[in-house]
């Protein structure tokens, strides 16, 4: 039996995931387990977890690391959000969000338990810094890159001509045009306010009171958000999947 019959069997929904954007996130040690809510969410697991179901996993080429060093992500444990939002008050602070704009949101989602119950579900939101990100791709004058080193995606705001192409391109409505200083404006994982001043966390990390957001280096296997992508007990996610972007930023109930 072919690997893509064996998917089909046990997880419908998968093989519309193209083979290509399988094996990307098998090199960072993940394998698709299933695909929910019509492929806006999918489901991904420790490659080594799923070798015992599938097969031999194709792994990093003996050399080969992580595309960016340090390869900056963020994992969010939806499940401990209680919506407080002082996460976004941080952001605003730090970066100097004006009221109409935003770097980081909190979704809200009633959804029933019983006939009777319901319960709300509270997921934090950002841009995932994607590792093919289509804001880049679209950007008619590379006003919106991807940092070589980091793999943070940024903006230059001097290069930007307000045509809001990427704002259209992005899977995650990340992105608003910041009429102050006339340009797109959209998280950096608090690059420019933190990150290059020698802070190690986030803004809206450093704020949680609940341990939502853990910040950290993917390609460090001693970092927590290494540990929590790839233990093999837990199923981790990401948000829409279908684009083909490849995102940054992982969701897990821990």
């Amino acid at each position: 039996m072919k690997m893509k019959d064996l998917e089909k069997l046990n997880d419908e929904g998968i093989e519309n995931i193209p083979s290509e954007e399988r094996r990307k996130f098998l090199k960072f040690g993940l394998s698709v387990t299933g695909v929910f809510l019509g492929g806006s969410v999918l489901s991904l697991t420790s490659a080594y977890k799923a070798n015992a179901a599938v097969g031999s996993m194709p792994t990093m080429p003996k050399g080969q690391k992580f595309p960016y060093s340090p390869h900056y992500t963020m994992v969010m444990r939806q499940n401990h959000c209680i919506d407080c939002e002082l996460c976004k008050e941080a952001c605003v602070k730090t970066n100097h969000v004006p009221s109409y704009g935003y770097r980081t949101t909190i979704l809200e989602q009633e959804r029933p338990i019983s006939p009777t119950k319901s319960e709300r579900i509270f997921m934090p939101v950002l841009c995932n810094h994607c590792n093919r990100p289509p804001c880049v791709r679209v950007c008619p004058t590379k006003a919106t890159f991807k940092d070589k080193k980091t793999g943070i995606v940024m903006m230059d705001y001097k290069k930007c001509i307000g045509c809001k192409t990427c704002m259209a391109a992005c899977p995650y409505n990340a992105r608003y045009f910041n009429e102050d200083v006339r340009a797109v404006d959209k998280c950096d994982f608090c690059f420019e306010t933190r990150l290059s001043k020698g802070e190690i966390e986030t803004a809206c990390v450093a704020a949680c009171p609940a341990d939502v957001r853990v910040f950290g280096d993917l390609a460090d296997p001693n970092s927590r958000v290494y540990k929590l992508i790839h233990s093999p007990e837990k199923v981790v996610w990401v948000l829409r999947p279908e684009t083909g972007a490849l995102p940054n930023v992982f969701y897990m109930n821990d």
